[in-house]
């Protein structure tokens, strides 16, 4: 993994947007991250890991990702350019965050965003660029995740080497230690085994114990149904000793050989009872034949006292029954007169109807002649009447056309004056004509000038644009040169250094030449110099004697930093040469000059676009003037042709309306008009034919009613009545009629019934004969009742016993059989899970299953860590993993100490300097870093940070640790340190200076010191 760039904006103490390149800074090898404290240094790495996860380093976690000091209208963003796995990949994060809303005033809650590209050389169209890859918070932080091999713990534990957190590895105890190991190499799934094992045997335990719960129920349930005369169980079945596998197998032969003893008990119970069963059922039968034949008797001795009062009630209504007879009988024959008496009743009705109706006709007859009259006198009126109707008809079509012209003549009236005012309004806009035709003429030529106008202010519009294009590009010319002129300065300083260091080299090597040319001779060989076979006294190489490689080196450094310069110098000329061009382009005045004349030209073009716009609807305007002179003078002609015709015509229809008028008089009489006389006339002969109508119902009512009296009085006769009354006086309904012949029917049949049942021969037997006593034969099939219901529960127990006593021997012999090999499964599994967790005697060193791997890891990483640690403490220290057992319940097998090369003694980690602690702490970081990165899948780390630390180190220590961290390059790694101590700055040539101030943090390159 190696970063290149990242992109910070609005995080941390960061207002801004920052950048830092780290292709550039880790070409050194060795790059410092100074500043003043709080200034934000370790914001740098909570930025990259913040892209990364999406989270920060755990021990900043609470700290807010937006900057206080930014604008709101800026939103925090975190872009970062990295490699991994031979990918180059963008990563861009941002956070949840306020900012204000788009519409409206107030802040709106903006969700975070993720963002993952790779640079790819071929798109498929030939060109090179990013692809997106995911916009999902998960998928990225997968993809992430797979190619880097770490967690974000371990990636803030082996990259950014945190602030405190590997000294805290260095001093923690063995539960802390194993915590922080698991999280870096990921060893859950041995503490997973040790949590399975530990519930396999809590399972297996459970289920002995749940044996021998069952079996001890069902020796209860066992005794409970063989009840209280049972074997006593204590005899047979052991008692517990507490221990979850012993004795089950003895407690459980017990209780098998008590249960049989129990079911033979209950079998001997069961056949004395099914004999008492059988003796009570016999009882039972003879009581229950007994009172059969009892209640057979008393039964027909009741049945014939019930006669006997039945045919007395009936004797005494036989006087009763007499008349409801003779009633029957003269109903019966009334019924035949029924109908009859209806027909008269309503002949009578409509006669009475006729006779009013006639009266109420008569009287809506307004001529008195006629009201009296008969019904050949009321024929003739009616015929006379509508043959006057008749003749009035034609008069009436009259009076409508006599109205009708009354109307017509007002609709051309009306008409004759609508053509006059139009006539009037063509007039008057043919007067305004002239005066409204020039002043839209004047418009059209401003607005032809207002054109011409817009021609001029496009080719100064189109000056000022370029002017202050080239303005804002002399601007931007002049802050590069400021630049460039910067980097050149910087640029030159590194030359003089690069050639004073190649020529300090040459003279060194001079002046050691000797000693390398006598590092080129061989015995026998004639030296290049002298000539001589003979070597007595060789030079000998001084311990800072420079080798022709060192001067090459420094030669060809020297020659890079003068191309870099002259490359430099090239880039500041033409610079300045484009400046000048530009500059003569823009002239002398400023963007803000410029950018205000150009605003006033656009304002002045828009005006005279408005102007000039409206040229072509005022040509218009004047072609719809004309075409409306030429509408208003035809208009005029035509009003005054219809005003002529319109007058014409109102004097035909006066002289029409006059000689309809005089014909419509002489038809309409006295009355109002034509119509009302018609109307008269129709009402009269109406109400004339509706009463020669009435006339002639009232004498047909009258002959239908003399027919049915007639009728009537022979009817009645017949039937055997004197008159129609008596006939109607003995009328019953049909429905009385019916119930009354009923009534009598049913008495005959109970007296029937009644004598029958008083000759039955078991009946008159049974009354001669004692009453029967029923209690005494009732209360003697109770007591047999109640004996075989006793002696049935019993036989029932009995059975139930027996088969609950078979079926729980039957479940003890199946519980028995399954306990055994439970046991010995138990005993397997139980012995593993000690040996797991470190509880078993047989573990001597109390070390956990997940320990023992993470003390291989640990071993591993302090073996890496001395190779450093051995170097760093110039030969004295190295740290070793010890395994011995620690006193109380503490974790065995992650313990470590130093052992003092000095003293040979290994002693405890604590006992080390506040420096000394330090260095160890990080050879033991990155022993860490190497055996993580190897555990992860050989991915190479080759960007690392180191959080503070330094400033408790003297001159020497600090040199040494130095030349390990120097020596990280060889595993091609860049190694960034996070530090404020003076000292580095004058140690370490690439640094990045993180400056603060009220309105946030900056980052810029800077210098090394000189010390």
């Amino acid at each position: 993994m190696r970063l290149h760039q990242l992109t910070l904006t609005a995080f941390g103490p960061f207002a801004g947007t920052e950048q830092v390149d780290f292709d550039l800074l880790s070409s050194a090898g060795l790059f410092l991250l100074r500043g003043a404290t709080g200034a934000g240094k370790s914001s740098v790495l909570d930025a990259v890991c913040f892209a990364l996860y999406g989270e920060v380093p755990g021990a900043r976690k609470g700290n807010p990702l937006r900057s206080d000091h930014a604008d709101p209208l800026v939103l925090t963003e975190v872009r970062l350019e990295l490699t991994l796995g031979g990918r180059r990949l963008e990563i861009t994060r941002s956070p949840e965050q306020q900012r204000p809303k788009r519409r409206g005033s107030g802040m709106t809650t903006e969700k975070p965003q993720t963002l993952l590209r790779e640079w790819c050389a071929g798109l498929g169209d030939g060109t090179s660029g990013w692809r997106p890859l995911s916009r999902s918070h998960q998928e990225a932080g997968e993809e992430i995740r797979r190619l880097i091999g770490m967690s974000r713990e371990q990636f803030c534990q082996v990259v950014l080497l945190p602030q405190g957190d590997f000294a805290r590895f260095l001093r923690a105890d063995a539960n802390d230690r194993a915590a922080l190991l698991r999280q870096l190499f990921d060893t859950g799934r041995f503490e997973l085994v040790e949590r399975w094992l530990g519930e396999q045997r809590r399972r297996h335990e459970a289920a002995v114990q749940d044996g021998r719960l069952r079996l001890r129920d069902l020796a209860g349930r066992a005794e409970e149904a063989a009840g209280p005369a049972a074997e006593p169980s204590e005899a047979w079945v052991p008692a517990e000793d507490g221990s979850a596998s012993s004795s089950a197998s003895g407690q459980a032969a017990g209780v098998l050989a008590w249960a049989a003893i129990l079911r033979g008990g209950a079998a001997e119970q069961l056949a004395a009872a099914r004999s008492a069963v059988d003796l009570a059922e016999t009882t039972y039968a003879a009581a229950q034949q007994r009172q059969e034949r009892a209640h057979e008797l008393s039964d027909r001795q009741r049945r014939h006292r019930a006669a006997v009062l039945e045919a007395a009630r009936l004797a005494e209504s036989a006087e009763e029954r007499a008349d409801d007879q003779r009633r029957l009988t003269q109903a019966q024959a009334a019924a035949v007169v029924e109908s009859v008496l209806r027909l008269r009743d309503g002949a009578a009705g409509a006669h009475l109807a006729a006779e009013r109706s006639e009266q109420a006709r008569r009287a809506g007859v307004t001529e008195p002649s006629l009201a009296r009259a008969d019904a050949e006198a009321l024929a003739e009126a009616e015929r006379q009447l509508r043959a006057e109707l008749g003749r009035l008809e034609a008069a009436r079509a009259d009076e409508r056309r006599h109205a009708a012209l009354g109307r017509e003549q007002e609709q051309a009236a009306a008409e004759r004056g609508r053509a006059e005012e139009l006539a009037e309004d063509a007039q008057d806009w043919l007067v305004d004509f002239d005066a409204r035709l020039e002043a839209v003429q004047e418009e059209q030529t401003a607005a032809r000038a207002a054109e011409a106008k817009v021609e001029q202010l496009d080719a100064q519009r189109a000056e000022l644009s370029g002017r202050l294009t080239a303005a804002r590009h002399r601007d931007e010319l002049r802050g590069r040169i400021t630049d460039a002129e910067r980097e050149l300065l910087t640029l030159r300083g590194r030359a003089q250094d690069a050639r004073g260091h190649s020529l300090d080299l040459r003279e060194r090597r001079l002046t050691g030449m000797a000693a390398e040319l006598a590092g080129q001779l061989h015995g026998g060989e004639p030296c290049r110099v002298c000539g001589s076979a003979v070597h007595p006294s060789p030079a000998q190489p001084a311990d800072t004697q420079v080798r022709a490689e060192d001067e090459e080196l420094a030669r060809t450094a020297q020659i890079r930093a003068e191309q870099a310069l002259a490359g430099a110098e090239a880039a500041l000329t033409a610079l300045r040469v484009d400046e000048a061009s530009a500059a003569g382009a823009a002239g002398a005045q400023s963007v803000a000059e410029l950018g205000q004349a150009l605003d006033a030209a656009e304002q002045s073009r828009r005006e005279a676009l408005l102007a000039a716009d409206g040229l072509g609807l005022i040509s218009q305007r004047i072609a719809q003037l004309t075409q409306e002179q030429s509408k208003q003078q035809s208009q005029l002609r035509q009003a005054a042709a219809d005003s002529a015709a319109l007058s014409a015509k109102l004097q035909t229809l006066a002289a029409e309306q006059q000689e309809l008028g005089r014909r419509v008089s002489a038809a309409r009489g006295d009355a109002p008009s034509v119509a009302a006389r018609a109307a008269s006339l129709g009402a009269l002969a109406d109400a004339v034919a509706a009463a020669l109508a009435a006339v002639r119902s009232r004498s047909e009512a009258a002959a239908r009613l003399g027919a049915a009296e007639q009728e009537l009085a022979q009817v009645s006769v017949a039937a055997g009545f004197a008159d129609p009354e008596a006939a109607r006086a003995a009328l019953l309904p049909a429905a009385e009629r019916s119930a009354l012949q009923e009534r009598l029917e049913r008495i005959r049949a109970e007296r029937d019934a009644a004598e029958a049942r008083l000759a039955e021969p078991e009946l008159v037997a049974a009354a001669a004969l004692p009453a029967v006593d029923l209690t005494a034969v009732q209360e003697e099939l109770r007591d047999a009742t109640a004996r075989l219901r006793a002696a049935s529960a019993e036989e029932t127990a009995a059975r139930e016993r027996c088969a609950a006593l078979a079926r729980i021997g039957r479940q003890l012999a199946e519980l028995a059989a399954g306990l055994a090999p439970a046991l010995e499964r138990y005993g397997r599994i139980s012995r593993l899970a000690g040996l797991a967790a470190g509880t078993s005697t047989e573990n001597v060193l109390r070390m956990r299953l997940e320990s023992y791997v993470l003390a291989a890891r640990l071993e591993q990483v302090a073996a890496a860590a001395s190779d450093r640690l051995v170097r760093m403490s110039g030969g004295r220290y190295t740290l070793v993993h010890s395994d011995d057992r620690v006193a109380g319940n503490r974790r065995s097998g992650l313990a470590l100490r130093v052992v003092d090369a000095w003293t040979g003694i290994d002693r405890d980690t604590a006992t080390l300097s506040g420096g000394e602690s330090f260095f160890a702490s990080l050879a033991l970081a990155l022993g860490l870093a190497d055996v993580v990165t190897d555990e992860a899948g050989g991915m190479p780390l080759d960007t690392l940070f180191i959080d503070e630390g330094f400033g408790s180190l003297d001159e020497q220590a600090l040199e040494e640790v130095m030349d390990v961290l120097d020596g990280l390059r060889e595993r091609d790694r860049a190694v960034g340190i996070v530090s404020h101590v003076a000292d580095l700055r004058s140690r370490i040539p690439a640094q990045l200076l993180v400056r603060k101030s009220r309105h946030g943090s900056t980052l810029r390159l800077a210098a090394r010191e000189d010390g």
